[in-house]
């Protein structure tokens, strides 16, 4: 069809079928265009179309709390919906025509549109718009370069209530009010257009180009200003809560949801920049087996290829003589290993030529960032690409046993000159216009290549960048080469905060920094200690660094404590995280939280930059000084907390003073909590079927689901897997143990419970602590507690 043609279909309600396709089948005009303002021209299932006058404004209903908001420019196509899965859910929705407005209801969320100005907004409980658009005299809608953003809207910023999301930066930011946060990905810097309030809404801007976010700045006023690059039109979905679970499920109903992880992801990863050989990668597990410190994972590092092989995904056959025997061996160990694969081939390779043939590469020859040299980098937008780029890693990594892929330079990096990619032209249009979704496609090729070819593994990866939807991917994004210094290591915390806040729950940092120091320096062990304790509470527990190895026994014996005590923390908390990990794939649930978006009503809680939840309940306050042996510590109001080490209760609403030797993190535990710890172990596949202290923290009632399958592998997609209710009620004095729900096979007839009711001094810390036992064979039970 041509512009001029399209042109002319604008002018009529038949436009509801041209911009809005879901609107074709039912689409019944109404009423004719008008000058200004906003008229209704039709009304579909599933949405409504508006004439304003900068085009037509399409509203489609993708569910009972997401909304699709969308204005192109007059002619123009829609760039591809790369994040979005599915196609709007069949949903009970109404249109009220009132005086002033359109009011547009589903069972969970209202939304109107103003007649005479066209602004759209969400609406709260009370009527009054959560975030609505603002300024449309200023709205930008493409097409032609500008400093100030070629596709731009503002929206009102929700008074006195923060604002998190936008991805992983590293300006130590939690509450973005007061900043403009440029989304453009480079190593340690993370941009993802999604931003959530503890007003009860989130907001998912569908634009890839490079963007800027001005959040409530002096030149912004109150207002959350998008100004993005390039595009065709605005574009962007609204969540409606008023719990952040609510709206990042709904973020995920649209984009996907969050992988089911395999059960070993959860223990400890030992990497290196880098392992050098077949045997010192297979000396390092064997190390952590012979001094008995748990281990799940070694990471092979790059630049294992031979001279001038890189991309071609061969292991150099003098250092590595027998990859399938070095993972056989490490399998028999109980331990996994992922290899670092990149989007970047040496020019002359058999796989640079393939790939070459079918239109896969980038024309450019880049220079290498490190070491000397060039390459070709590939069109991870073209599916022909991303199957053919996933053959070849499969042809010869994967059919050696691997067990995951770590994708470095995923931004994409090229030439190390962020920004690159905006001059390339990829399968998906301009590279301007999908600049920051290509870590999505490229998580895309090699997710859905393991999961095709090797079903008895669940895709597991670990990228450097992500973008909207990458959640789905099964991909661990982590903060990048980022410094061992104090000031970095706090700055992580709001980062992965922040980056949890997207709908991406799986993040990490390389524990004691990329460019950490030695295990010999004192200094540095005190940091490195301080960090692997904030990383327990983490969704991956990665060491990793460059210069000097950092494993766990390479610290001198006489500081090492700390460090092991950290290791059997996270390991006996495997039956919780596991059991979270489900919540999360399952619903909307994540692991780590702003703390104000958890208790939404406090505003003392809205920007603690140094605290955060593990889950909803576990409050987690890392030491972040050197030489500190306590901190100051906020207890949310709206609850109490008892402190982990020590049994001691406190009311919420206040600051203290919280002791924190070097062998202990600030941790508080919320009233009502049911915590379940497993048995020490030396790898996590060793848990499922050893005894479970569950830890219960009186003064509210509390639920929780504990979960379990085979591990790995896609029969709990078949519903292999079993699930236990727990529920305590605070005035009864009573624990049930529910029934248990399904079955999977390998499962245990029997399971053998700890009930402990923590007390000052009773059920505190590390230590398996003494309790009622029994014997649970999958019926009910009610414990006395």
């Amino acid at each position: 069809m041509s512009v001029k043609a399209k042109s002319l279909l604008l002018l009529g309600a038949a436009l509801a079928a041209t911009i809005a396709p879901s609107f074709a089948a039912q689409a019944v005009p109404i009423q004719a265009a008008a000058s200004e303002g906003a008229t209704l021209l039709a009304k579909s299932e599933t949405g409504a179309t508006f004439r304003t006058a900068q085009g037509v404004l399409a509203l489609t209903i993708w569910g009972d709390r997401i909304i699709r908001v969308s204005l192109l420019r007059d002619g123009a196509e829609r760039t591809p919906d790369l994040a979005l899965v599915g196609q709007p859910a069949k949903t009970a929705w109404t249109l009220d025509q009132q005086p002033d407005r359109y009011l547009l209801a589903t069972p969970a969320m209202r939304v109107s549109v103003d007649r005479k100005t066209g602004a759209l907004a969400l609406l709260g409980a009370d009527d009054k718009p959560l975030v609505g658009e603002t300024d449309l005299y200023r709205r930008k809608l493409g097409g032609t370069p500008d400093a100030d953003g070629a596709v731009r809207t503002a929206f009102t910023a929700p008074e006195g209530r923060a604002v998190y999301g936008l991805g992983q930066h590293q300006a130590g930011l939690l509450d973005y009010r007061g900043h403009i946060v440029r989304l453009q990905q480079a190593n340690t810097d993370v941009g993802v257009p999604v931003l959530v309030s503890p007003a009860g809404f989130g907001l998912f801007w569908n634009n890839a180009s490079v963007t800027e976010v001005a959040v409530d700045t002096p030149q912004a006023g109150n207002r959350i200003v998008f100004r993005s690059a390039a595009g065709e039109g605005v574009d962007y979905f609204l969540f409606a809560g008023p719990d952040v679970d609510q709206v990042i499920g709904a973020y995920r109903q649209l984009t996907g949801a969050a992988s089911l992880l395999p059960r070993w992801a959860w223990g400890l990863w030992q990497s290196k920049e880098r392992y050098g050989s077949q045997a010192e990668l297979l000396g390092v597990a064997a190390e952590y087996r012979r001094l008995g410190i748990p281990l799940d994972a070694v990471v092979q590092d790059w630049q294992y290829w031979p001279a001038g092989r890189w991309g071609s995904h061969e292991m150099d056959p003098t250092r590595y003589p027998d990859p399938k025997a070095m993972l056989d061996t490490l399998h028999r160990e109980n331990v996994h290993s992922i290899v670092s694969v990149w989007p970047r081939l040496d020019v002359q390779l058999e796989n640079t030529k393939a790939l070459d043939a079918i239109g896969g590469l980038y024309p450019k020859t880049y220079p290498n960032v490190y070491p000397a040299g060039e390459g070709r980098w590939y069109d991870a937008f073209s599916p022909k690409a991303r199957a053919l780029y996933w053959k070849q890693i499969s042809g010869r990594l994967g059919k050696a046993g691997f067990d995951g892929y770590w994708l470095d330079g995923s931004e994409a990096e090229l030439g190390g000159h962020w920004g690159e990619m905006a001059e390339v032209n990829t399968a998906a249009g301009p590279g301007a216009q999908v600049f920051n979704a290509y870590p999505l496609m490229h998580t895309t090729a090699v997710h859905d290549g393991m999961a095709a070819d090797y079903a008895a593994k669940r895709p597991l990866l670990l990228t450097r960048s992500a973008w909207a939807g990458q959640q789905r991917n099964g991909a661990f994004t982590w903060s990048g080469d980022v410094s061992g210094r104090w000031d970095v290591f706090a700055r992580q915390i709001p980062a992965g905060v922040n980056f949890s806040m997207t709908g991406n729950p799986f993040w990490s940092a390389d524990i004691g920094g990329f460019f950490g120091g030695s295990p010999k320096d004192p200094a540095y062990q005190e940091l490195f200690t301080r960090w692997l304790q904030f990383a327990v509470f983490n969704p991956m527990f990665r060491i990793h660094g460059t210069g000097e190895g950092k494993e766990v026994y390479s610290f001198p014996e006489n500081v090492r404590q700390p460090l092991l005590d950290a290791v059997a923390l996270r390991y006996r908390l495997l039956p919780f995280i596991y059991a979270q990990s489900w919540q999360v794939a399952d619903r909307g649930a994540s692991f780590l939280y702003p703390v104000g978006m958890v208790f939404p009503e406090d505003r003392a809680a809205q920007d603690l930059r140094d605290q955060y939840l593990f889950g909803r309940n576990l409050l987690i306050s890392p030491v972040i000084e050197p030489g500190a042996t306590s901190r100051s510590v906020y207890l949310p109001a709206g609850t109490e907390w008892t402190d982990f080490w020590t049994g001691a209760r406190h009311k919420g609403g206040a600051k203290l003073q919280v002791a924190a030797p070097i062998g202990q993190i600030p941790v508080h535990v919320a009233a009502g909590t049911i915590l379940p710890l497993g048995s020490p172990v030396q790898y996590a596949d060793q848990s499922p079927d050893r005894p479970i202290e569950l830890r219960v923290y009186r003064g509210a009632d509390g639920r929780f689901t504990l979960y379990d399958d085979a591990g790995d592998g896609q029969g709990w997609r078949r519903g292999e897997r079993a699930t236990i209710e727990l529920a305590l009620d605070d005035k009864a004095g009573t624990l049930t143990i529910g029934a248990r729900a399904g079955r999977y096979p390998g499962m245990p007839k029997t399971r053998r419970f700890r009930v402990v009711t923590v007390a000052p001094g009773v059920g505190t810390g590390l230590a398996e602590a003494a309790g009622r036992e029994l014997v649970y064979d999958g019926r009910r039970v009610v414990v006395t507690l």
